[in-house]
């Protein structure tokens, strides 16, 4: 990987004297207390102010602050003027506008498009308190307040929306944030390296145009940038002989030690595939060039170059070989500038050694804020995931390489937790991150790591490269329950199992110590078919871990169970596949409380297979294959209620779904019947005349209440 400057280096300070704000200032009342008479940057957010680590604008915040700037922040404005965006006067550097923790959209909307009434992220759970499509509509209010002041976008509504992408919400492709919010610039991903860099070179003089080789951002271009040369993907290549330079799966090896055979498309004159490439025609042929896309006129109207658009943005995601991209919007290019560097363990130290109060904004009073108190006695250990789940989105915004903090840095915080945090009883609620057990897990080999194109580490199997042994998760775990007034440990963040079994010494530790009788984890579905388009393993491997699991479990004396997350209607499921679930919950006992239609957000690949109906994950051409998605309400209402096939509200649409399959064999009163018959022979249930599918009797030890599932995905 690249040799990444120290985020913390002093020379990037402009004012080492300035001490840390005891919160950073909400109001004029604040900034005077604190001697300012202007705020050098101003950060304006859909979440309320929480000055905690888990929450974006305190994270970078705090970061600026501790380069010497002075920091305010503008939650949740009322967006209907612009005198609140005023509130705090004229930055002297830039507006950073984010929607918050979550996309505004998916916190606004259920799955099904409905209107939801509540918002963790604001104080007493009030929904209504952001505006949908936030980013843009924030910065604009912020260009109507002082028009001459840049506006630099950041977090994940913002990343998900760099280029052209397709918005669930309207049905459409939409074009670059960048244009709709009339921002200077967008930070894609973890923000602190490039805002650091981005605040520091404004302050010393240098004008925001002029900020355009900065990694991990995208800007708004009338031509590519000088210096860097051009490979065309614009269009899909043709069958036969593909010239290596055009070609953008030329040197994209993202089959690194998997089992997949290579394209049948290949390179003239190149040699066979290797496991993985670490040694490509030029010492580092992908540095000073950049990918063109498909145009956005282009995307929005063709789904098999949107497809195709989508599978190149994918490959260049890896910091070490990532190209630049460029995508034409009529008569000006979104330009993306390769990933930003992660972070070293130094760097996340002290990004997390931050000082912050661990507690809301005093200006919130006794009012509850829903996702604190879920977070305020967890700990993030980690960053990043290489599980490559298709309809995930922390590939496009956090990246798939981990980054972790030391032992010590995490053991400082349990500290801190127990000596600052109000209410804590001694249990900490989560030592985890995007996965619970990927923390240290990296790759065996740097050089691998830097040119690796594969779109997951552990997808269809796990690559030899990948470090599996989790000695250094077991003992931090260890050396967590040492610490002076900690109860108990618990591990709330959903194991990667398929890597857990890989050392089941991990498996071990988790069922004696850190389960609180109920273990999350995600094999999302039963069959193949909408597994492989997620990049899920299949359900030996859940067998597996069960079996470890309740092994250990019964050694320790204790009786804890696995709770599975499932999601219906994802791409490649077709309705068989959901009944085929639907009867093993039935088999194993399973009634599921809350359940989750697949949930299209931008830029995911499992969206991308939504859209288009093509499958991004190989190479995309007119005849390549399709992929069956439930798109319509009813039959993504069939796929949920199939999940749930144990509510009698859900029974009508079942027996009229296995009538319309030829399935009617699956309906009656035995132990092999998924839902009964409909005659109700003089009002009584099904439950009543002794359906086998609707007693609890059976069902009991596998429930859990809406609080344990509230979590949303």
């Amino acid at each position: 990987m690249h040799t990444a400057p120290i985020l913390f280096k002093p020379e990037t300070c402009v004012n080492k004297q300035r001490a840390a704000a005891p919160f950073l200032p909400m109001s004029r009342e604040e900034m005077q207390a604190l001697g300012w008479d202007s705020c050098d940057v101003i950060l304006v957010t859909g979440d309320a102010y929480v000055d905690h680590p888990s929450f974006g604008m305190a994270v970078i915040g705090r970061m600026l602050e501790a380069k010497g700037f002075r920091v305010g922040i503008i939650a949740q404005p009322d967006w209907t003027n612009k005198e609140p965006f005023m509130r705090l006067g004229k930055p002297n550097l830039f507006f950073g506008v984010t929607a918050g923790n979550m996309d505004s959209m998916i916190n606004r909307y259920t799955a099904d498009r409905k209107l939801r009434h509540d918002d963790a992220y604001t104080p007493n759970n009030e929904g209504g308190k952001r505006p949908d499509r936030a980013v843009i509509v924030y910065s604009q209010r912020c260009k109507e307040a002082y028009k001459d002041v840049p506006v630099v976008l950041g977090g994940i509504e913002a990343s998900l929306r760099r280029i052209a992408h397709y918005d669930y919400w309207s049905d459409k492709v939409r074009r670059s944030v960048l244009f709709d919010a009339k921002a200077e610039l967008l930070i894609y991903g973890n923000a602190e390296r490039p805002l650091v860099e981005v605040a520091y070179r404004l302050s010393q003089g240098e004008d925001i145009a002029e900020l355009d080789d900065v990694r991990g951002t995208a800007l708004i271009r009338k031509q590519p940038l000088a210096g860097w040369s051009g490979l065309d993907s614009s269009h899909l290549d043709k069958p036969g002989k593909i010239d290596p330079i055009s070609s953008p799966y030329a040197d994209t090896e993202e089959n690194c030690a998997s089992q997949e055979p290579p394209e049948t498309e290949s390179i003239a004159g190149e040699a066979q595939a290797k496991p993985i490439v670490v040694q490509l025609d030029k010492k580092r042929p992908w540095e000073n060039v950049y990918i063109n896309l498909p145009a956005y006129e282009q995307v929005k109207v063709n789904q098999v170059l949107y497809a195709h658009a989508s599978r190149i943005f994918h490959l260049e995601t890896n910091p070490g070989c990532a190209r630049a991209l460029a995508q034409r919007h009529g008569d000006r290019i979104v330009w993306l500038n390769p990933p930003a560097l992660p972070l070293s363990t130094e760097d996340m130290d002290g990004v997390f050694g931050l000082p912050y109060q661990r507690i809301p904004h005093p200006s919130y009073g006794k009012a509850k804020i829903p996702a604190y108190e879920m977070i305020k006695f967890s700990i993030n250990i980690m960053r990043g995931c290489y599980g490559g789940c298709t309809f995930c989105s922390i590939t496009e915004h956090e990246g798939r390489i981990i980054q972790s903090r030391s032992q010590q840095s995490i053991i400082g915080e349990i500290e801190q937790i127990r000596d600052q945090v109000p209410g804590f009883t001694g249990v900490i609620s989560d030592l985890g991150g995007p996965t619970a057990n990927m923390y240290r897990l990296n790759c065996k080999s740097p050089k691998a790591e830097e040119t690796c194109r594969r779109l997951s580490c552990v997808y269809p199997s796990i690559c030899h490269h990948m470090d599996t042994d989790h000695t250094p998760t077991i003992e931090l775990y260890r050396e967590a329950r040492k610490v002076e007034g900690v109860k108990k440990i618990l591990i709330a963040s959903g194991v990667r199992y398929d890597l857990a079994i890989e050392d089941p010494r991990y498996v071990k530790e988790l069922a004696l110590h850190h389960v609180g009788g109920y273990l999350k984890i995600a094999p999302e579905h039963t069959e193949e078919g909408p597994l492989s388009k997620m990049m899920k393993p299949g359900m030996s491997t859940y067998y597996k871990f069960k079996e470890l699991f309740d092994k250990y479990s019964k050694e320790a004396g204790k009786k804890q169970y696995l709770i599975p997350y499932f999601i219906s209607a994802h791409p490649g499921t077709k309705d068989e596949d959901m009944v085929t679930l639907a009867l093993w919950l039935k088999k194993n006992k399973f009634k599921l409380d809350q359940v989750q239609n697949f949930y299209p957000s931008p830029l995911a690949n499992a969206t991308t297979m939504y859209h288009t109906e093509r499958n991004p994950l190989h190479k995309v051409t007119h005849t390549s294959e399709r992929v069956s998605v439930a798109k319509k309400g009813r039959q993504r209402r069939l796929h949920k209620a199939l999940l749930r096939y144990h509510d009698e509200k859900n029974w009508p649409i079942i027996r009229e779904g296995l009538n319309n399959m030829g399935l009617s064999k699956l309906i009656g009163n035995g132990l092999h019947h998924l839902v009964p018959p409909d005659n109700r022979r003089g009002g009584r249930t099904a439950a009543q005349r002794g359906f086998k599918g609707a007693k609890n009797s059976q069902l009991a030890a596998t429930r859990f209440t809406n609080k344990q599932f509230k979590q949303k995905r």
